[in-house]
């Protein structure tokens, strides 16, 4: 009788820790969501925060300091990619933290509707810009740690809005502030970013009340 009341707390202790894994797992998924506003529509945003850690974190942080409110999508290429996430509606480039390290090494691709980090020419330079890429963009790929083989860190992947995405990638572009080419015609705004449960809870208060470098495109910083 003995031996089956052990085995039996060994077996419950084991589907606790295995439960308690899930549930964590399960939280961590929920937390690292984002919705995106943006004048065009909503764009649901899943991050990878096992695989870029640092980048999560690092654009987690200007999430939760509100500090992509009201800026623009600022450079849009058709068959490339919509990049955002430094200028103010009115051209204004944004203060932002010091750059973080290239995480491109982490085994996640430049395919469609991945969002990654813009940077200077300097591999290890991003701080608040990013772009979603509108294509499979092969040539943003980690290949070494050569200044032009270190790629674009990806840290995530669009689950829902894809058509949004599409639909800027579109717009109509030309010169606009400093940018004398690809800045929409029309502004596209990104109105918030807000990590998944926040915008949900906000919403059910509510209710109840790549600059061309030798001939190949890249995602740089502008």
């Amino acid at each position: 009788m003995a031996n089956r009341q052990t085995v039996g707390i060994r077996l419950a202790l084991v589907f606790a820790v295995l439960a308690g894994t899930l549930f964590s797992k399960m939280a961590l998924a929920e937390n690292t969501r984002v919705t995106m506003k943006t004048t065009q529509g909503d764009i649901i945003i899943q991050l990878d925060a096992e695989r870029a850690p640092q980048t999560v974190r690092n654009f987690l942080q200007y999430v939760d300091d509100g500090f992509y409110s009201n800026t623009l999508f600022h450079r849009v290429i058709e068959g490339f990619m919509i990049q955002g996430g430094g200028f103010t509606t009115d051209y204004q480039r944004k203060p932002t933290r010091p750059p973080v390290s290239n995480e491109a090494y982490n085994g996640l691709q430049n395919n469609r509707y991945t969002i990654a980090m813009a940077r200077t020419t300097a591999p290890h330079s991003a701080t608040s810009q990013f772009f979603i890429n509108s294509e499979n963009n092969r040539n943003l790929n980690h290949t070494n740690t050569s200044q032009r083989g270190w790629g674009y860190t990806v840290f995530g992947k669009v689950v829902e809005g894809k058509n949004i995405v599409d639909t800027i990638s579109q717009v109509p572009t030309g010169s606009g502030g400093p940018f004398s080419r690809d800045a929409p015609v029309e502004p596209v705004i990104i109105l918030s970013v807000e990590r998944l449960g926040t915008a949900q809870a906000q919403s059910n208060d509510t209710a109840n009340g790549v600059t061309k470098v030798e001939g190949s495109a890249t995602a740089e910083q502008n």
